[in-house]
């Protein structure tokens, strides 16, 4: 057993393997819509109200944001709330799988 070589699942692949990154946050609160760039040009949205924490969060608090991880990872330190870019491709790929 090689245990030299990494196993990841293949959201883990496409990010660690394939170098995908978040480079970019834009909160909309009033639209309870946060956009997500990446680094290859793509673009990923979701709901702000399902996060507690950034559901109670002020604009500014909002603007405030860390990449992490190199870009991996989001974290809002006036909230203390960090979601993460698998997550966030997960939830894509449901949302894409679910029937209309």
């Amino acid at each position: 057993m090689n245990f030299s070589q990494n196993t990841y699942d293949p959201l883990e692949s496409i990010i660690f393997e394939g170098g995908l990154r978040i480079v970019g946050v834009h909160c909309y609160p009033d639209l309870d819509l946060v956009v997500y760039i990446l680094n290859n040009k793509k673009v990923l949205q979701g709901k702000i109200s399902p996060w507690k924490l950034l559901s109670q969060a002020t604009p500014e608090q909002l603007d405030n944001y860390e990449l992490i991880g190199g870009g991996v990872g989001v974290h809002w330190p006036d909230v203390d709330e960090d979601l993460s870019l698998k997550g966030l491709l997960r939830e894509e790929l449901v949302r894409t799988a679910q029937p209309s």
